[in-house]
């Protein structure tokens, strides 16, 4: 890893050029092991130091450490940003969907969308390409629609009847989707809020109860 990093760090300019074109380079570990039993953290980090005086040191070159087995907060007990990025590395290969903690944060939910690609199998994959280019059928096809207009005696009611298309006609894509996608993706593909999508999938489990 610091073999890796020093590479990073020289190959940034070529024989001749100067060294203020230099950047400072971190490069980033994230281990489903333990590193460094001796430190309690879940993160360290290492820079340049002297040795007689620690506070001296160099951020040219960084390499930090996340060491997920270390972490052991519960859902609950998420509160930074960093908090719920190592939940999300440590939990997501147990994860179906979302938690609405984690949906707060719009890079994590494109990271469980990633995730969820990478696990699938090609056909999976040209399967579920098909039902996103559906979606954005259904979305153009609304779009047109309401630019068109309907042809409504009033103007409020015109408005009105727009709208109450444009809203069914979302709930009917997002209710096709519930089976086969997770919240973060119908939501992203519809344009439906997190809570919107998560109260639909409820609403959908409270109807098949009662069947």
């Amino acid at each position: 890893m610091l073999y890796n990093a020093c590479k990073a760090y020289a190959n940034q300019i070529q024989r001749g050029e100067d060294y203020h074109l230099l950047s400072a380079v971190i490069a980033v570990t994230i281990a489903d092991f333990t590193m460094f039993s001796e430190l309690p953290d879940v993160v360290n980090r290492f820079k340049l130091r002297a040795e007689a005086k620690p506070s001296i040191y160099q951020d040219d070159l960084e390499l930090v450490f996340a060491e997920l087995p270390k972490f052991t907060l519960s859902e609950n007990e998420l509160a930074t940003v960093l908090d719920k990025w190592l939940y999300f590395l440590k939990s997501a290969p147990d994860l179906n969907t979302v938690p609405p903690i984690l949906a707060q944060e719009p890079a994590i939910a494109h990271a469980f969308g990633i995730a969820n690609k990478a696990g699938l199998t090609p056909e999976e994959l040209e399967d579920q390409e098909r039902r996103e280019m559906f979606i954005q059928d259904q979305r153009g096809a609304l779009m047109l629609a309401e630019q068109r207009g309907l042809s409504v005696g009033r103007e409020e009611g015109r408005i009105q009847g727009r709208e109450e298309g444009r809203v069914a006609g979302i709930l009917d894509v997002a209710r096709q989707l519930l089976d086969v996608l997770d919240d973060a993706t119908i939501a992203a593909k519809t344009g439906m809020s997190h809570s919107e999508v998560a109260r639909l999938r409820i609403e959908l489990q409270q109807q098949n109860v009662r069947r």
